[in-house]
This record gives C-alpha cells, sequence and structure tokens, in this order.
C-alpha cells in the first residue's frame, strides 16, 4: 500500500516540526507537505492532491475552520484533521465533517488513531458504529456507542447514558469529548456530553437553554449556547 500523502498546516513552527515529525513515525503516511498558513495551503492545494489535512484551528487570516469550509467545497474533499489547543471548537469541526479533532499537545498513540479514521474515511462507508467495553459485577459487556444518549462525567470517570440504563467506563470527559467529536457527540456542559441524534427538543426559556434527550432535560452552559444552537439548527435544516 502507498503511504498517504499529507498536508500539514500550523502558523506556529515548533508545532508545525512537531507534528510532521509525529507523522513521520507513523507506518501509513508517505510524503508530508507543510505549509505555515491557511493561505500558503491553498496555493499548493490548487497544484496538488493530497489523502488528508491536518490542520490548526486558530490562525492569522484564514483561520483553519476557513480553510475547511472551502475545502467542503472540492469536488473531492480530502479528508479533515483539526490539530488545536482549544476544544470549544468541536461544535465547529463536526459540522464540517471533520474525520476527527486532536487536541494539543498532540500524543503519538493520538495521533495514529487520527490515521486511521483517515485511512477509513477514504475506504468504503464505515458500518458508523464503535463497540464500547463496560464493566459491570466482573462481567465484560458491549454497548453500541449509536446507543448513548448522553454522556456525564465523574471525577476521572464518565457514565454512559443509555434507554436502558447507565455504565461507568474509566474514560474522563474530555478524552471522549475528542475522541467522540466526529460522531456528533459534543459538550453542552464542563460535564456533560450529548449524542446529537437522540437530541429531542431544544428549549430556550428566560435565555437560558436546554435540549431534552430520552425524555430528559439537560441544560445548557451559557459558554456552549450559541454553538449548540448553531449546530442542532443546521442538523434539522
Amino acid at each position: 500500500m502507498t503511504g498517504l500523502k499529507v498536508l500539514v498546516i500550523d502558523d506556529e513552527r515548533p508545532a508545525l516540526d512537531e507534528l510532521t515529525f509525529l507523522l513521520r513515525r507513523e507506518p501509513r503516511v508517505g510524503e508530508i507537505l507543510a505549509c505555515d498558513s491557511a493561505t500558503e495551503a491553498l496555493r499548493v492545494l490548487q497544484d496538488t492532491e493530497v489523502d488528508a489535512v491536518f490542520l490548526d484551528i486558530q490562525m492569522p487570516g484564514l483561520t483553519g475552520l476557513d480553510l475547511a469550509q472551502v475545502l467542503s467545497r472540492f469536488k473531492a474533499p480530502p479528508p479533515v484533521v483539526f490539530v488545536t489547543a482549544h476544544e470549544e471548537h468541536a461544535v465547529a469541526a463536526f459540522e464540517l465533517r471533520a474525520v476527527d479533532y486532536v487536541l494539543k499537545p498532540v500524543r503519538e498513540e493520538r495521533l495514529a488513531e487520527a490515521v486511521r479514521r483517515v485511512v477509513e474515511a477514504g475506504g468504503p462507508a464505515p458500518s458508523g458504529d464503535v463497540q464500547i467495553p463496560v464493566e459491570r459485577g466482573g462481567v465484560t459487556r458491549f454497548v453500541n456507542r449509536s446507543a448513548i444518549t448522553h454522556v456525564e462525567a465523574q471525577g476521572d470517570y464518565a457514565r454512559l447514558h443509555t434507554a436502558e440504563g447507565s455504565h461507568l467506563v474509566r474514560t474522563p470527559l474530555s478524552s471522549l469529548a475528542e475522541q467522540w467529536a466526529p460522531a456528533g457527540f459534543v459538550r453542552i456542559h464542563r460535564s456533560m456530553l450529548v449524542a446529537l441524534p437522540h437530541v429531542e427538543e431544544v428549549r430556550t426559556v428566560d435565555g437560558r437553554v436546554s435540549v431534552v434527550v430520552g425524555g430528559q432535560e439537560l441544560a445548557v452552559s451559557r459558554r456552549h449556547a450559541r454553538a449548540v444552537r448553531s449546530v442542532l439548527i443546521q442538523k434539522d435544516s
């Protein structure tokens, strides 16, 4: 198999060099092109086709989100992986159908997961579901991620809620927020994620926003209210 040809974009040279270095260690990656601005990246993409784009979000001039919006209009848009220090842009990344959303500082194993998703995005459409191992009474079961309505933080653990009950997993909410953003899980509060396909209603009362999931009303924090409303309105349009 020929290695992936990827384009890496970050306006901060140390971050650009680090990401390039880590991608060179990834056996599924072949050629790597590097740019320090979204404008330069567009010039490269006029003459060169790539298999994936790894880009920062907050950059001078054209931002990473702006560039992803432009790429979405290409006849054959390359898979996009956002690599950023800012968790709050995950909703916007989901709107743009990003393949993955990786938080800085980038861990090598996390980047390998992003490359795996790029490879899957370039192949046949996946079934779309992932099985999550959960333990109860010494027995390991598997829960389909598509059945999870919302996720609640409990210290260094997270509680996965489904229509049949809930399950505690030894994974912090921050990790799930990063890993599951491309699957439609968005943060509505510092301690809560919801799965967009399970949102039944969006309510606004006296300026306070909430969503209804599985018949349960969950409050949306003021910090996340605008982004949550925006992505839900687009989902229904």
